[in-house]
């Protein structure tokens, strides 16, 4: 096998595509921090490394822990549209653990330069964000595994990621910043709920606990319809309060394709359930990045 090949099937174990979700969570805490001062962007840059590092450690830990907990089979829905480094013959165990360690390591090393050089706020809330990073599939805690979850991503791709990011630049907290934080964060909680609504049967025979197995197939289908819509309208009432300008309405371009994923949704739960929603999230970030961003040119 060529160096080059063996590069590329490192990239693919740390699942390349689901990264946009953190980089615009820090991106959007950033432009945040914008609104009150300059953004000095050489530590922007460098959040950016960091939270790519985090995130590839998070997904490479989530299937090791999978794999070795034996959640995860040949059979597995999730198997059939990604390929799963162990599973697939990629990886050894070993072979995976060691790539989650050294990024790991480079993520404790960016957090620890972040943190000395800005605000040990990011010490804080990197620690909370490597806690729940290593113990949402690891034990003795497996929040993955205990229907806990959604509340976990929410939580690091919400207000963890929004705060770190604005913390870095303005070197302290922010309620704004934490209440904006929540419709994205819900967002990305979701791709988490469609996967298990997708696997409740899957998941019901390897014996673990989530939101789909705890509600079943209809209401776990109408909370995920009640979070589409609530969060829009949570949009707009940030609207209404001032919290968010008039701009941030552009998030209700991306409403008809959030529709159409839930009329997807109704009619049969799509294999790539997680990954469609991912795509929702993709595109509400974008646009709420660019209702930022046009606050600051054309104000209204």
């Amino acid at each position: 096998m060529t160096f080059q090949k063996r590069m590329k099937e490192y990239i693919v174990a740390t699942r390349p595509w689901s990264f946009t979700m953190s980089l615009i969570s820090v991106s959007v805490g950033t432009l945040l921090a914008a609104q009150e001062g300059p953004v000095l962007w050489g530590w922007y840059a460098l959040v950016c490394v960091g939270i790519v590092c985090f995130h590839a450690t998070a997904n490479i830990y989530n299937d090791y822990f999978d794999t070795r907990y034996k959640v995860d089979q040949p059979d597995a829905p999730t198997a059939r549209y990604r390929p799963q480094p162990i599973l697939s013959g990629m990886f050894r165990p070993s072979q995976l653990l060691t790539e989650a360690i050294v990024l790991n390591g480079a993520t404790v090393l960016i957090g620890l330069i972040l943190a000395l050089g800005r605000t040990m706020l990011v010490f804080w809330i990197g620690l909370a964000g490597f806690l729940a990073c290593l113990f949402y599939t690891a034990a003795p805690i497996k929040f993955k595994y205990r229907a806990w979850g959604e509340l976990a991503v929410f939580l690091m791709w919400g207000p963890l990621m929004f705060e770190g990011a604005y913390a870095v630049q303005r070197q302290a907290l922010s309620l704004k910043v934490f209440f904006l934080s929540i419709p994205f964060g819900v967002l990305v909680g979701m791709v988490l709920l469609a996967n298990n609504i997708r696997d409740i049967a899957y998941d019901a025979r390897q014996g673990i606990k989530t939101i789909g197995i705890l509600l079943g197939d209809k209401r776990s289908l109408q909370l995920y319809g009640g979070l589409l819509v609530a969060v829009y309208l949570y949009v707009v009432a940030m609207v209404v309060a001032g919290m968010l300008s008039p701009w941030g309405l552009l998030v209700l371009i991306s409403l008809p394709k959030a529709v159409r994923l839930l009329k997807s949704f109704v009619e049969k739960i799509p294999e790539a359930a997680d990954a469609v929603t991912a795509q929702l999230n993709t595109v509400f970030g974008l646009l709420l990045m660019i209702g930022l961003l046009l606050d600051r040119v054309v104000p209204l």
